[in-house]
């Protein structure tokens, strides 16, 4: 009698103890995985202010910023890099500042205002903005000097400005715009308006409107390439989330968005 309870009780302990490890083996089995971070780190809010002719690839670029980061929320200013440059200078709060050309990164680093050394992300070059289906038959810039064309340029002061100074010098021609624009997207919405015949916009742009418009390519426009500088500004509010996102516009997943756009590489 009693070594049968004593078998009764060795048989208990041993289901027991199997059960035990089978839990065990099923808990290691089965686990979630530990969340991968939206634990970057990376909350609230992140002001960029950017050149105008990176609207399309950086709203882009900032709703996938947003979807890697979900605490985090990007807002931007786009205007003429010269124009940004100033109101940093004066104070405006901005976390980030992406700009068409060096010249106006450097008045911003000049004055202090930069945080470490800008770097270069992409090129961007020029092209002729004409009517879609190229109406007039442009295919130069010797075609825009005719008496009855009317053309927009950006002002000398806005990197598309001066890029398209830097061309026309090098082509040799002498242009009387109707109107010159703040910023590149100004000097295109004329064409699209039908205000003017032909404007010196970035390839970019021209590429971004292929509804409206179409981009002539010209020789010059080589000797013309703008470099673009970003940088996280010194006195962001959100340096933590700035220099993410700075991260992110040099990171593979930025620059696959900014070639598809029609920039060129550094």
């Amino acid at each position: 009698m009693r070594a049968r309870r004593f078998r009764t009780a060795l048989a208990a302990l041993t289901a027991l103890a199997a059960l035990g490890l089978t839990g065990c083996g099923e808990d290691a089995d089965t686990a979630s995985p530990q969340p991968s971070s939206s634990s970057s780190g990376v909350t609230g809010t992140i002001t960029v202010f950017a050149a105008a002719s990176l609207t399309e690839s950086f709203t882009t670029i900032g709703k996938d910023f947003e979807a890697a980061n979900p605490g985090a929320k990007v807002t931007f200013s786009f205007a003429g890099s010269s124009a940004l440059a100033t109101q940093i200078n004066q104070g405006a709060p901005a976390d980030v500042f992406a700009s068409a050309a060096p010249a106006n990164m450097k008045t911003v680093t000049d004055a202090g205002n930069g945080d470490g050394t800008p770097t270069t992300f992409v090129k961007n070059q020029l092209v002729i903005a004409v009517p879609k289906g190229n109406p007039n038959g442009v295919t130069g810039l010797t075609d825009l000097t005719k008496p009855d064309a009317k053309v927009a340029l950006c002002a000398e002061q806005v990197p598309c400005g001066a890029a398209a100074k830097k061309a026309l010098d090098a082509a040799g021609v002498k242009l009387t715009p109707v109107t010159l624009e703040q910023d590149v997207k100004g000097a295109l919405s004329k064409v699209k308006l039908g205000e003017v015949d032909a404007a010196l916009v970035y390839r970019t742009d021209a590429k971004a409107s292929t509804a409206d418009v179409d981009g002539i390519e010209f020789p010059e426009s080589a000797g013309a390439i703008n470099d673009y500088p970003i940088s996280v500004l010194k006195s962001a509010p959100n340096k933590t989330g700035a220099a993410a996102f700075v991260a992110y516009v040099l990171s593979d997943a930025g620059k696959s968005v900014l070639t598809q756009a029609g920039f060129q590489a550094p």
